[in-house]
């Protein structure tokens, strides 16, 4: 009997042993593995993948953390598949654990406190180490649910080589581009000057100016010169809406600003516009070389400068620039997607990061000391001049945080549509009679008032 009882215990001993280290051996086997979707590159060809892969052959190998890539795609496709999965939609997708997003996702979600609220997660000395802007934009309803990663902001690219032609005649100079008076004002110049190099074809001067969104050059225009441009759910088309408005449909009716839809690298790159004003990140998007309509080509240098900025109104620029939202689910994912974002914005390695997409990074450290050094290791001269751009821009700019509204896409959509109708159409009465300038101006401001309050 005694031998059977102890026969018993060696064997519940053993039974034991099994299985507390087949558990040992499951951890090792079965790390946290915690899905991304973002927007950084291409599926096959992405920084980020790249950062990700040495994340989890390094941290997360130590802390058996595996970060899994789900989707590279656009923040319009994301957005649309997050509210699909959020809203429970017939054959959407499940929420990954992470996903790159604006705030219009998170204010569109029907549930925000399905996310992390990174506040639960970062001390106060680690978001102090943050640029405050950036982290102000991601938080919505007193909650941090967007951490940013990589930012933008608006950048003025300059066809260098055009424009030292345009210059080398009109003895315009690049300096007067630092303030939006001298920039509309030289696009009327530039305008006339094109028209005058075929003066056996009427009217066919160039555009010299094309912005990426209308909607960001009045919103912070206006708000820099002290006046608030929304009114409620509403614009308040306050009287420093004139003041911005003015100079640009001047130059917009004597056809020195590009009035059709489309990205502003568009124009550039058929040399229809030579400056523009566009998110830093469309960086990528820009090319060397221009290929004209009659199909010839000519090699060029794009330059970048700070945003233009109204000459008595406050150094203020659009932030750009989606962050990442963290959805709730055990605590061992949350903690595990913590860890991923904590390393991939510590100063150092977000510089790494940022500086092969042309963003800036999220840290005051990052500015201060490795996006220094980081410029001296590009050897792309483009890309030099943007992270210069992006330098001057931190240490003397206000980055502007866009308000929260439900209706705020609604409202840019429509002001877009209606601003490049308005001002085509006035442009073709200008060319039937340019006596008529400051009239014309003046009614495109009251038949664009009128018709975006209808």
């Amino acid at each position: 009997m005694r031998y059977i009882m102890r026969r018993s215990c060696l064997f519940l001993v053993m039974i034991a042993v099994i299985v507390f280290t087949g558990c040992g051996q499951k951890k090792k086997e079965d790390p946290v593995t915690v899905t991304l979707w973002h927007v950084y590159g291409g599926q096959t060809e992405s920084p980020l993948n790249d950062l990700i892969d040495e994340f989890n052959e390094t941290i997360g190998k130590e802390e058996n953390i595996r970060v899994q890539v789900g989707s590279v795609t656009n923040t319009n496709m994301i957005h649309e598949n997050v509210l699909a999965s959020a809203f429970g939609d017939p054959g959407a997708s499940k929420l990954p654990d992470m996903f790159v997003s604006y705030p219009k996702t998170v204010l569109a979600m029907p549930d925000d406190t399905e996310l992390v609220d990174y506040y639960d997660y970062f001390t106060e000395e680690e978001l102090n180490e943050f640029i405050p802007a950036f982290l102000e934009e991601g938080v919505i309803h007193e909650r941090l649910s967007i951490l940013p990663v990589a930012k933008s902001t608006e950048v003025m690219f300059i066809n260098k080589t055009a424009f030292d032609r345009f210059a080398k005649e009109t003895g315009a100079k690049m300096e007067d581009l630092k303030t939006w008076e001298g920039l509309f004002a030289m696009a009327e110049q530039y305008a006339a000057w094109t028209d005058n190099q075929t003066p056996d074809i009427p009217d066919d001067g160039k555009n010299f100016f094309v912005h990426d969104y209308h909607f960001n050059y009045f919103q912070v225009g206006v708000e820099s010169l002290g006046e608030n441009f929304f009114k409620g759910e509403n614009l308040a088309f306050g009287p420093e809406f004139q003041t911005v408005w003015e100079p640009y449909a001047k130059a917009a009716l004597s056809g020195g600003v590009w009035l059709r839809s489309g990205y502003a690298t568009e124009p550039l790159r058929t040399g229809d516009s030579i400056v523009s004003v566009a998110s830093s990140a469309s960086v990528l998007y820009y090319s060397d070389e221009v290929t004209y309509a009659d199909n010839t080509s000519e090699k060029i240098e794009i330059v970048s400068m700070p945003c233009p900025v109204f000459a008595r109104g406050e150094t203020m620029v659009m932030q750009r620039g989606a962050g990442i939202c963290t959805v709730k689910s055990t605590p061992e994912k949350e903690k595990a997607c913590i860890t991923f974002l904590k390393w991939l914005t510590e100063a150092q390695k977000n510089v790494e990061f940022v500086t092969s997409l042309g963003y800036m990074p999220v840290k005051q450290e990052a500015f201060d000391i490795y996006l220094t050094e980081a410029i001296e290791k590009l050897s792309d001269p483009m890309y030099v001049s943007l992270y210069q751009a992006f330098l001057k821009t931190q240490e003397n700019y206000t980055f502007y945080t866009a308000p929260q509204l439900d209706s705020y896409l609604d409202l840019e959509t429509k002001f877009e549509e209606l601003i490049r109708q308005i001002l085509s159409v006035k442009r073709l009465e200008w060319l039937e009679d340019p006596e008529d300038m400051d009239k014309l101006v003046s009614e495109t401001l009251e038949d664009f008032k009128a018709a975006y309050t209808q």
